[in-house]
């Protein structure tokens, strides 16, 4: 079963277009909005900001909104990274319409990727190298577990970073991601138990979805990280 985005127009799924063409820097203008797309240009004309690097550290984050972005992009391709390898060796108890489901966010984390990469431009980070080794693929309940994990915590780093980004254009850029990585939490928190969407653990007293700053997300996410990192300059709380 294909993919439950369907095919309009004669186009062809988003999740052949996503695999096949890597979202370009024009597309990312016109899907982030004008305000974005102004800053963006303006930034990318910028000769004096850090690049990212090797160096003795690893991967360089840079400093400002290019680190919290760069943050960003490292944490959807984690995402992007775990949902390629579900699809390409789904847990034998996969229904069709799971399998949809899990194809469908794939190709989300796809483009939330390829957006940052797009966006950063000369200052993004290199593809990293993940660990998944912790991972049961066979298993629905590992699987579904891990997805949980990654969600939940992509939805928290949003959250916590938010308050930390300077351009206000690239803080409704971040606002339109993490509403859909909520859907993301919400649709895995069900597959694993019905009506657990926003239960406690995600949802405070005061309905508001939790926060994570970037040192306790990245510390969370770093048992999956296998490339070496450098946030010395990442700003946090």
């Amino acid at each position: 079963m294909e993919s439950s985005i369907k095919k309009t127009d004669g186009q062809p799924l988003l999740s052949d277009r996503l695999t096949e063409t890597p979202v370009r820097r024009r597309q990312f203008l016109q899907y982030a909005g004008a305000g974005a797309a102004a800053a963006l240009v303006a930034w990318g004309c910028k000769k004096d900001n850090p690049g990212p690097d090797m160096g003795g550290k690893g991967f360089y984050f840079g400093s400002g909104d290019i680190a919290i972005l760069n943050y960003a992009y490292a944490l959807e391709q984690l995402e992007a990274a775990f949902y390629t390898e579900v699809i390409s060796n789904p847990y034998g108890s996969i229904s069709d319409w799971e399998r949809a489901l899990m194809m469908d966010i794939r190709d989300h984390e796809i483009a939330h990727r390829e957006f940052f990469k797009a966006a950063l431009g000369q200052h993004a980070i290199d593809s990293l190298a993940f660990d998944f080794s912790a991972v049961d693929f066979s298993s629905r309940g590992s699987v579904l577990a891990t997805a949980r994990t990654f969600e939940d915590l992509g939805v928290s780093a949003y959250n916590g970073a938010g308050w930390l980004i300077q351009d206000v254009n690239y803080l409704a850029l971040a606002g339109k991601i993490v509403s859909v990585e909520a859907r993301h939490a919400a649709l895995v928190r069900d597959l694993i138990d019905n009506g657990s969407f926003a239960n406690d653990e995600v949802v405070d007293a005061n309905g508001l979805d939790l926060s994570n700053s970037p040192t306790v997300v990245l510390e969370a996410a770093g048992p999956f990280i296998k490339s070496k990192i450098d946030v010395t300059d990442l700003p946090t709380y």
